[in-house]
């Protein structure tokens, strides 16, 4: 097959852009970085033979540059529906770096692995999609269907800049197919068509400020670990339900980030700040989440005399992908041609760009790409193998099965 062969001798290249990718660093400026405009102006030089280049950037005045790049980009088929590939530029912390056997951001290629931060997500995909299209440009092929790449900022801190941005600028239509590689299984035989709802709040807890020897009032550290342990008792057992297509298959309320309160050992805090992540079923509404934490909130108010300030971070939900349609059917087909394995459907409790598609009416969206699950962890890698047999997946897409 003359697509996937081509794809293989890029394999050196792939690795190479991939490489040079990690050493950019695209973080978001909620995490201390300055956004992802320098590896949206490395990705440009790749895409002088597209048919279509366009940059969307998203006025942010937190970053240098004042915005935050998205870029799309098309290889014409012969249809103007379009099938995009949408992968998000922008990292997240490496986090300790000691947990870390190289330096993060200095890539490293070792065992048939491409280490460093971003290496699988998103780098991976953004090299496999690009690649793909250089393939079917270099053959000078007209596939049936137009294959839009797509390179979104923001994914990491809730896609305000990125993939909603670029749905409010109209760039994808009703009919068009849409692929998310941000999620995925180590052999490449899943294909993710939910996603639970996703819901952040930050509480801030009040108490009174003293010297630790002589404590006056409430000590507002104790009192926000006895509401957050009492919350995360209840809200477990009243959303206790179980979905087995989701993994994991219960909603989860996670304990996360906590702000530093006061710099001494000997002062009791006034204030203790602290971050509840939930990702709830489909069938449960996240309101109904919100109002029962409402309900615990106000009992411990009650019963200590003293405010806990409760704001809602992020609100996402989305319908599921109906195992049904078109783009799914047509990826799992490819996907079993490729490989000659058995695909199956799972939905998961990460919230990827897929989810905001879905919200807004874009029934044909699946995520999918092949990895190991390193997101997010130290020693991130990505497998040179799995990048490239991605590619010839996102290569052979746009064209009639069989080809």
């Amino acid at each position: 097959m003359k697509i996937s062969d081509h794809v293989e001798k890029y394999k050196n290249d792939m690795v190479k852009t991939l490489s040079e990718l990690i050493a950019i660093k695209a973080i978001a400026p909620e995490y201390g970085g300055n956004g992802e405009y320098e590896k949206a102006e490395y990705l440009m030089n790749y895409l002088n033979n597209f048919d279509y280049v366009k940059r969307f950037d998203a006025r942010d005045e937190r970053v240098s540059e004042g915005y935050r790049p998205n870029i799309v980009a098309k290889v014409y088929g012969a249809l103007k529906r379009t099938i995009w590939i949408v992968s998000h530029l922008d990292v997240v912390p490496e986090g300790d770096a000691k947990l870390w056997s190289r330096p993060p951001f200095k890539p490293a290629i070792e065992n048939g692995k491409v280490f460093g931060r971003g290496s699988e997500d998103n780098g991976q995909s953004i090299v496999s999609s690009l690649y793909a299209a250089k393939t079917i440009i270099d053959l000078d092929l007209t596939p049936k269907y137009t294959l839009g790449l797509v390179f979104v900022s923001d994914e990491e801190a809730g896609s305000n800049y990125g993939v909603k941005y670029l749905i409010n600028q109209n760039v994808f239509k009703k009919e068009d197919m849409i692929i998310v590689p941000d999620v995925g299984s180590p052999k490449g035989d899943l294909i993710e068509i939910a996603e639970k709802s996703i819901l952040w709040i930050k509480f801030v807890v009040h108490g009174n400020q003293s010297h630790a020897s002589l404590p006056k009032g409430i000590n507002a550290a104790r009192r926000a670990m006895k509401f957050i342990l009492d919350l995360d008792e209840k809200l477990h057992s009243k959303f206790n339900a179980r979905d087995d297509i989701f993994i994991p298959p219960n909603s989860t309320f996670e304990p996360t980030k906590r702000e530093k309160n006061v710099d001494n050992i000997n002062t009791i805090p006034g204030i203790d700040v602290s971050y509840l992540d939930c990702r709830i079923l489909p069938n449960y509404d996240p309101n109904e989440v919100i109002e029962f934490i409402e309900n615990v909130k106000r009992f411990h108010e009650m019963k200590d005399g003293a405010k806990i300030e409760l704001e809602v971070i992020q609100n996402v939900n989305s319908p599921p992908t109906p195992e049904t349609s078109e783009i799914v059917l047509k990826l799992k087909k490819t996907i079993e041609t490729l490989r000659e394995l058995t695909v199956r459907y799972c939905g998961i409790g990460g919230n990827t760009c897929a989810s905001f598609f879905r919200r807004e009416g874009f029934i044909d969206t699946a995520a999918w790409c092949t990895v190991d699950g390193l997101a997010h962890q130290p020693n991130e890698y990505c497998k040179i193998n799995n990048m490239v047999e991605d590619a010839k997946v996102f290569a052979l897409l746009p064209f009639d099965p069989g080809y």
